[in-house]
């Protein structure tokens, strides 16, 4: 699911300025111009919910990031933002303030972000007055997909942008509600262009919290220039044998009334052989 908040944020910046560059962020030795943001976000945290709507499973998700502006700049930001197939009930707001968005893949149909499940549409959104820090929210629904009897989510992490030699690192933290059964649960980083043969798993930690299984992940970058270190890439999470939760109202209700019937054609039966004899 790219979900890093800024994926060609300055490509956009460049194209609204007509500057004939293909540089999607400066790097911070280079980036003496304030009228280029330099951004960091050394923390990030993203919330899933997974249940079932009327039998297709559903992720509810919920960004908050923590972005800092390192130099002058002091402005409107164009922003762009990748979306699953299927994606509902968009918002998107600034510091708690709800922000316009546009359909940027329709009005642009070649405007496709790539990723190891497919191709995603991209909102456009435009964040106002920006300097100093921010606190971006993004809220979206999706269908979830199903590969080989799997069900799977990604998380589009391009964290590229806000690493640099003045910010090192960043860790985004996921936490994955299941209001559903599941087994199978891997988890894994994966690079736009990788094959699910060279995902590479990662450590999770499950927990409960009432009835509810809650999956926690950490994913943490360090900068190229520094570390040497490749960036992990994409979340992708992977599980099998979802289904509607046992507690569920309706599968309550559809119990009790197969049970009322099995009583009543009991009952009718003996009274007709009472009747019989």
């Amino acid at each position: 699911m790219r979900k890093k908040i800024f994926s060609i944020i300055v490509l956009v910046s460049l194209l609204v300025s007509v500057i004939a560059s293909l540089q999607l962020i400066p790097s911070a030795s280079a980036n003496s111009d304030s009228s280029i943001p330099l951004l960091s976000m050394p923390i990030e945290h993203v919330n899933y919910t997974i249940e079932s709507v009327n039998g297709v499973l559903w992720a509810r998700i919920d960004g908050e990031y923590p972005i800092y502006v390192q130099n002058n700049f002091n402005g409107d930001m164009p922003m762009v933002y990748p979306m699953p197939p299927g994606t509902t009930n968009i918002n998107v707001s600034l510091n708690d303030h709800e922000l316009a968005w546009s359909n940027y893949t329709q009005v642009s149909p070649n405007a496709l972000h790539q990723t190891v499940i497919g191709n995603w549409w991209m909102i456009y959104s435009v964040l106002p007055n920006v300097s100093g820090f921010f606190t971006l929210r993004i809220h979206y629904e999706h269908p979830l997909e199903k590969v080989n009897g799997s069900y799977l989510f990604l998380y589009d992490l391009n964290i590229s942008p806000y690493l640099s030699e003045q910010s090192e690192n960043s860790s985004a933290y996921f936490t994955v509600r299941f209001k559903t059964n599941f087994t199978d649960l891997h988890v894994y980083t994966a690079q736009p262009d990788s094959t699910a043969r060279e995902w590479k798993p990662i450590n999770f930690t499950t927990t409960t919290e009432n009835s509810t299984k809650v999956v926690s992940i950490l994913m943490y970058s360090e900068y190229p220039g520094v570390s040497g270190k490749s960036l992990p890439g994409d979340l992708v999470v992977e599980f099998s044998n979802a289904n509607q939760t046992s507690n569920s109202p309706l599968l309550w209700i559809s119990a009790i009334l197969l049970f009322t019937a099995l009583l009543l054609v009991t009952a009718f039966y003996i009274k007709r052989r009472k009747i019989s004899t």
